[in-house]
């Protein structure tokens, strides 16, 4: 019995530390239509601490998709993944959640829509809530809390010989 609990404990493991990659994954890439289906009915999202607004999953992923849009290159490194699993209605494991720190550097866009020199890079923690659902883990809540930013530097950069 114990060897059962202890796969089934790894396997959700892995299936919510995969949940958190395909949310970086979502939002690096600009898939705002697979960012909602990371998301409970009832899902929200907070990037308030970031400059950005507080509601809803499908909503945040519209602004989302307007205020990063400035940005050709976007890549969250989400790192130092702490887990913990809850009990909703009695039963061991139906929710979890996880802290896990972020560096996110973002490069913005040229006129013509083309990478282009500076880069921003912003860091912080998220604060990811989830629920097993019947179609497997789906996040309740993010919450971003940037602790820090680092604007692009309008000098341009040194040539190296």
């Amino acid at each position: 019995m114990t060897q059962r609990v202890d796969l089934a404990t790894v396997m959700d493991r892995l299936a919510v530390d995969g949940l958190v990659t395909e949310y970086a994954m979502t939002v690096d890439d600009g898939d705002w239509a697979a960012y909602r289906g990371l998301f409970t009915d009832d899902g929200r999202a907070d990037y308030r601490s970031a400059g950005g607004i507080e509601g809803e999953a499908g909503r945040v992923a519209e602004w989302l998709a307007g205020s990063v849009g400035r940005f050709a290159m976007r890549q969250h490194l989400i790192v130092n993944r702490r887990l913990r699993f809850g009990t909703l209605q009695r039963d061991t494991g139906d929710t979890a959640e996880v802290r896990a720190d972020y560096v996110n550097p973002m490069r913005l866009a040229g006129g013509d829509g083309a990478s282009t020199a500076p880069d921003f890079v912003c860091g912080g923690r998220y604060a990811f809530g989830l629920l097993r659902t019947p179609d497997g883990w789906r996040l309740r809540a993010v919450v971003v809390d940037e602790k820090w930013r680092r604007p692009p530097d309008p000098r341009p950069a040194p040539l190296i010989d």
